[in-house]
């Protein structure tokens, strides 16, 4: 599975005239994002990194310009039936919005437990939402069965060759802006978007005699693409931060461009999904969803790999529910030892309690809440337990909190978040 693979362009579903045409079919509705280089993130990494904020397009989400793309190719009969789609929501925004835009009516078919953020904003651009299913491809069948009874226009998420193309205009952009870049890492659910942008970097490649790696990223519980590439069978299944790419079974079309045009998919756990969520926010000061944040995660997991290269990062989507974020931005914090909660065993005495905080003060250490427990507890009837959640600058701080409890004959331990 790489660019070596001696399969020509020329016979894949795509080819970079398809993406060309695109990106002159769909300029001037959707927005040209900016792609630029984060200089912090680069030394965190020690890649060169830069951004491509698809997170700013209107729906937060790059999965427009497929489904735009895909609209216009509609004939006048087919527009006057109306399409329908499956999406876990940033490919139901996209079509519904551009829809609407067009006149065409849609209906979208999604996951029961998708973000309610994104069934919100997917029902504001006036789609019919129907809620079906656990996952994806649960919401896919059940699209298709409506497409078949009511004479709707399945429009595939990833799976179609006008999608990929539209997809593919990410990969024009970025390169445009940055043609230095020589490592492309890309988010994979079904393969869309990999596909379009393997196309355009591959051909570009060609063309200047500069070769661009294109790496993609799949969640380790949805590694459904990996698994595919290597001839194996994987189990896909479980809570995921990156629900946007947690597709049990990837596009047949886009396998065949994964094959021939990616270089290696590597796979990321859900402590790098939130890790990268969360230095997304603080350092670039931008929202992005699991999947969108899958290109960072990687560097943080696999840094060896990208260490010294120019880095191209895919931030692809920023639909992600404010309390599911707010949760991620907690525990990162928790980790990191910023915030923390410290079981103290204390004497039933007075003072105890007094004394204990003036520890806190010494250490300069900021108290945000104290429990109590004198009855759900295993201690003696005179034993008593508190617990105290608190905020520190780091690491360090916290650990001279702790040696400064247990010297003053506090038995302290950290309740470590998950």
């Amino acid at each position: 599975m790489n660019a070596a693979t001696p399969l020509s362009q020329d016979r894949l579903p795509i080819a970079l005239a398809d993406v060309e045409a695109a990106a002159a079919a769909i300029a001037g509705s959707v927005i040209r994002t900016p792609c630029l280089k984060s200089e912090t993130l680069s030394q965190l990494t020690g890649a060169q990194v830069w951004l491509k904020f698809e997170n700013l397009q209107f729906t937060a989400a790059y999965k427009e310009r497929g489904a735009l793309n895909r609209l216009l190719s509609l004939t006048a009969e087919e527009r006057a039936r109306g399409v329908i789609a499956a999406s876990a929501g940033n490919h139901a925004q996209g079509l519904a919005y551009h829809a609407r835009r067009l006149g065409i009516p849609a209906t979208i078919v999604m996951p029961r437990f998708t973000p309610i953020v994104k069934v919100q904003q997917t029902e504001s651009h006036d789609a019919n939402v129907v809620l079906f299913g656990e996952k994806y491809d649960d919401a896919s069948a059940h699209a298709l069965e409506l497409a078949a009874k009511k004479g709707l226009v399945y429009v595939h998420p990833f799976d179609d060759a006008k999608v990929m193309a539209g997809q593919g205009t990410v990969g024009l952009e970025m390169l445009a802006d940055v043609p230095e870049l020589d490592t492309l890492v890309v988010p994979i659910g079904g393969g869309g978007l990999i596909s379009g942008i393997s196309t355009v970097a591959k051909a570009h490649a060609k063309a200047t005699g500069r070769d661009i790696s294109v790496i993609g990223v799949q969640a380790e519980l949805y590694p459904s693409m990996y698994a595919a590439m290597k001839g194996q069978s994987a189990v896909c299944d479980g809570d995921t931060l990156a629900e946007g790419i947690a597709v049990r079974q990837p596009g047949r079309l886009t396998q065949e461009v994964v094959r021939a045009l990616v270089d290696d998919i590597v796979l990321v756990g859900e402590r790098d999904l939130e890790r990268a969520v969360s230095l997304l926010l603080s350092i670039e000061k931008t929202v992005v969803e699991g999947a969108g944040a899958a290109g960072l995660a990687a560097l943080l997991a696999h840094p060896r790999r990208f260490k010294g290269a120019k880095v191209g990062l895919v931030l692809c989507g920023g639909n992600i529910d404010t309390r599911l974020l707010a949760n991620v931005l907690l525990r990162d914090l928790a980790r990191s030892g910023r915030l923390a909660r410290l079981r103290i065993r204390l004497k039933d005495r007075p003072g105890q309690l007094f004394e204990v905080a003036r520890i806190f003060d010494q250490q300069q250490v900021n108290i945000l809440e104290v429990y109590h427990q004198r009855v759900f507890t295993n201690l003696p009837a005179k034993g008593l337990i508190t617990d105290i959640e608190c905020e520190t600058r780091d690491r360090d701080h916290l650990d001279r909190l702790v040696e400064a409890l247990r010297a003053a004959g506090y038995e302290t331990r950290l309740v470590e978040a998950d």
